[in-house]
């Protein structure tokens, strides 16, 4: 009884919560609620699937390697359709992941992250999806300032810019607002928030000291790995690598 209780109230919880975001998003005319409604749904089934295998996973190397693996190209996908890519969408993987394996190498070859799933797939997906969001905000915003500073960049090639120095010029500064957030959460951890890999170890009975070394090290971590994103996005775009679409004509080589 007490078990079908909490089930009840976990399911009232949530729905209170997505209705609020529905709610305002539509009263506001922020959005329309299906990327709520489709955001929560999604959120839900993929965690009830996850919930059903990984105990498995986390028993096997092998497969825990291969959940990060499809870690990285869920989020490579996600990145591409926020972006509107299209077929040079994979580019955005590189980003995602020039930071984030050396990241995870370092942790392994000095000790701090031992060869197991309990470890790896949770400190994995923390620097997988903070280089996927950096990679997003500062495509999407490098991107925008190509489009709407064009002719910023046709005069820089008129004074004898090469074609990358222009594009560098224009979408460098607006890119690394993508870097914000990360720098924002590492500045107030403890004054504002308690991120999750604190709060986990703390929950599974680890001692305070432990849970925050562990976290300032992934905090620390997901600063390197989303500034090499950023700095990666910049190159791929003023290499012509990503590009909307809409954008594949718009600049060429002169």
């Amino acid at each position: 009884m007490v078990l079908v209780a909490d089930w009840v109230r976990l399911l009232i919880v949530c729905v209170v919560f997505v209705a609020a975001a529905v709610a305002i998003a539509h009263y506001t005319r922020l959005t329309s609620p299906k990327p709520f409604l489709g955001a929560a749904a999604r959120g839900v089934l993929q965690l009830a699937a996850v919930s059903a295998v990984i105990t498995f996973v986390l028993t096997h190397l092998g497969l825990t390697w291969a959940f990060l693996v499809v870690m990285a190209v869920v989020a490579t996908a996600t990145s591409a359709a926020r972006t509107g890519t299209g077929r040079k969408g994979f580019w955005v993987a590189a980003a995602i992941l020039v930071g984030t394996v050396p990241a995870l190498g370092l942790l392994l070859a000095i000790g701090l992250l031992p060869v197991q799933g309990i470890a790896l797939i949770p400190v994995g997906g923390i620097l997988i999806g903070g280089a996927m969001t950096a990679t997003t905000l500062s495509a999407r915003r490098a991107l925008d300032a190509l489009h709407e500073r064009y002719g910023e960049y046709e005069a820089a090639r008129a004074l004898g810019f090469h074609e990358r120095d222009a594009v560098c010029l224009i979408i460098r500064q607006p890119a690394a607002e993508a870097l914000i957030p990360a720098l924002d959460q590492t500045r107030t951890v403890g004054l504002v928030t308690l991120p999750g890999a604190f709060v986990g170890m703390l929950l599974g009975g680890a001692p305070v000291w432990q849970a925050g070394a562990l976290q300032i090290v992934v905090l620390l971590a997901l600063l390197a790995v989303e500034a090499a994103a950023v700095a990666t996005v910049v190159e791929l775009v003023a290499r012509r690598l990503i590009r909307r679409a809409s954008q594949g004509s718009e600049v060429r080589l002169t």
